[in-house]
C-alpha cells in the first residue's frame, strides 16, 4: 500500500521547517511589541460556535468539516475568531482584563474546498483579535500591525484595500436597496446568489461566478447609504492610516467573506503578477455584535488573519533570507570499541549547550569523517582506545585546520574558549 497525505493536506519537511520557525518567531516578537497575548483554543468546537443563525458565508454553508458524536455535533475550526470570542465569553475575561483585550493565535484550520495554489483543506493561520474598544484609531493600529509583519518579511509588492460596511442602520438601508435592485436579475444569478439574496444581499457583491456581469457593475454603492456617523468613522480610519504612512486604496466592492463584520473591512493583497486568484496576504475587519452573540456583554472588536503558507511563500519569492541549518558545534568520532565513551562525551557537550552529534555504530574512520562533514561540524573530537587509557581526546578545529590533544576534562572549556563563551 502506497500511503499518501489526504487531498488538500501536506507535510512540512525538515528542510522546510526553518522557514516556519523564522516566521513564527517574527510573529511572536511583533505581537509582543503591540502587547498581544497568545491564546490556544480547541481544534474543534460545538458546531453552533461556527454555524450561526442565517449565516450566508460559503465557509459556513459549504466548507466546514462537521461530525456527530452521539447527539452532539462538532466542527473542525474553519477560522480562529469564533473560538477566541467563545473563550473570551466563557471565561468572562471581559471582567478581568484591561480593555482592549488583545489576543493572537497560530494554528491549523480546516475547510473543505477545492485545493489549489496557496489554498489547502488543512492550513495554518495566524490571527489577532482586539476586543473591547471601538475606535477608528484602533482599526488603523490593527492594520498597521499586519502591515508591519508583512514588511518585516521583505514583502514589498502589496497594497492595502479598505472599505466600510457602516453601522447597523447604514447596512440595513443598503441591504434593502440591494434586494430591490437585484430582484429583477435573480434568474441570471448563480444558486449561491439566490441564497445570499435572502440571507445577506451584500454577499452577492463578493460572488466569484457572476462578478463580471453588468448588473454587478451597476449595483448601488454602499457609500450612498452611509449615515453621517459611519462616514465620519471611516474618514478617521483613513486619516489615521495616512498619519502612519500606510498607503491604501478604497475598494467599494470589498465586503469580506464572513457575515459578522461591521464598519471597517480590509484586505492586504499581493501585487505580484503571478499571485493569481490567491492574492490576499491578510484580511479582517471590525465586528460589533460578536461578543454578545456568545453570551458576553455588548462589546466591539476587530481582528485579522494571515495564511502562514501564503506568507512564507511570498517572503521566499521576494528574497527574504531565512535561517539556514547551522550544523553542529562538535562531532565525536570513535575508533574501536568506544561507543559508550562517545555517547557520554556527546551528552557532556550537549549539557554545556553545544549542538553535538557522535558516531554510535561501528563504521570506518572515512565514513565518520564524511558524517562530520555532512553535519557541517565546527570541531571534530576523536576518541580511541588509547585516548581512553590516557584520559585525553584529539580535537580538530575545522575552520583553522588545526588539531591538538587535550585532557578530556578540558574539552568543554576548550570549545567554550574557541567559541568566545
Amino acid at each position: 500500500m502506497n500511503y499518501q497525505t489526504p487531498r488538500g493536506t501536506y507535510d512540512i519537511l525538515p528542510e522546510e521547517i526553518n522557514r516556519w520557525h523564522d516566521v513564527e518567531d517574527l510573529l511572536r516578537k511583533k505581537t509582543e511589541l503591540y502587547r498581544y497575548k497568545e491564546i490556544r483554543t480547541p481544534y474543534f468546537e460545538d458546531t453552533k460556535v461556527f454555524k450561526r443563525e442565517n449565516d450566508s458565508s460559503d465557509m459556513v454553508n459549504k466548507e466546514m468539516y462537521t461530525f456527530a458524536m452521539g447527539s452532539e455535533s462538532f466542527t473542525l475550526r474553519p477560522e480562529g475568531t469564533a473560538g477566541v470570542i467563545r473563550s473570551f465569553d466563557q471565561h468572562k475575561m471581559y471582567g478581568s482584563m484591561e480593555m482592549p483585550a488583545k489576543f493572537y493565535y497560530i494554528g491549523a484550520m480546516f475547510r473543505h474546498e477545492r485545493p489549489q495554489k496557496g489554498r489547502q483543506r488543512q492550513f495554518t493561520q495566524f490571527g489577532i483579535e482586539n476586543i473591547g474598544v471601538k475606535s477608528p484609531e484602533v482599526d488603523a493600529e490593527v492594520i498597521a500591525l499586519g502591515y508591519d509583519i508583512v514588511k518585516s518579511l521583505g514583502i514589498s509588492s502589496v497594497k492595502v484595500c479598505i472599505n466600510t460596511l457602516g453601522d447597523d442602520a447604514s447596512r440595513e438601508a443598503y441591504r434593502n436597496a440591494l434586494k430591490e435592485y437585484f430582484a429583477p436579475y435573480l434568474d441570471d444569478l448563480c444558486g449561491d446568489c439566490h441564497r445570499r439574496y435572502e440571507q445577506n444581499p451584500l454577499r452577492i457583491l463578493d460572488c466569484k461566478v457572476d462578478h463580471d456581469k453588468e448588473c454587478m457593475k451597476n449595483a448601488p454603492k454602499l457609500f450612498d447609504y452611509l449615515n453621517e456617523e459611519s462616514r465620519e468613522y471611516f474618514q478617521r480610519v483613513l486619516s489615521s492610516l495616512e498619519a502612519l504612512g500606510i498607503p491604501y486604496e478604497i475598494d467599494e466592492r470589498l465586503v469580506r467573506g464572513l457575515d459578522y463584520y461591521t464598519h471597517t473591512v480590509f484586505e492586504v493583497v499581493s501585487t505580484r503578477p503571478d499571485s493569481g486568484a490567491q492574492a490576499t496576504v491578510f484580511a479582517g475587519g471590525r465586528y460589533d455584535h460578536f461578543v454578545s452573540y456568545y453570551g458576553g456583554p455588548d462589546m466591539s472588536g476587530i481582528g485579522f488573519a494571515i495564511g502562514m503558507e501564503r506568507l512564507i511563500a511570498l517572503a521566499s519569492e521576494e528574497g527574504y533570507q531565512f535561517t539556514q541549518d547551522q550544523g553542529v558545534d562538535a562531532y565525536v568520532i570513535g575508533l574501536g570499541n568506544v561507543s559508550g565513551n562517545v555517547l557520554k562525551t556527546v551528552q557532556d557537550l550537549r549539557k554545556a549547550g553545544f549542538v553535538s552529534e557522535g558516531n554510535l555504530v561501528p563504521r570506518s574512520l572515512k565514513a565518520q569523517f564524511k558524517s562530520a562533514d555532512r553535519n557541517n561540524a565546527k570541531y571534530i573530537v576523536i576518541i580511541g582506545e588509547d585516548e581512553i587509557k590516557n584520559g585525553t581526546v584529539n580535537i580538530k578545529n575545522v575552520k583553522e585546520k588545526t588539531q591538538e590533544t587535550i585532557d578530556i576534562q578540558a574539552l568543554v572549556e576548550t570549545i567554550s574558549k574557541w567559541e568566545g563563551r
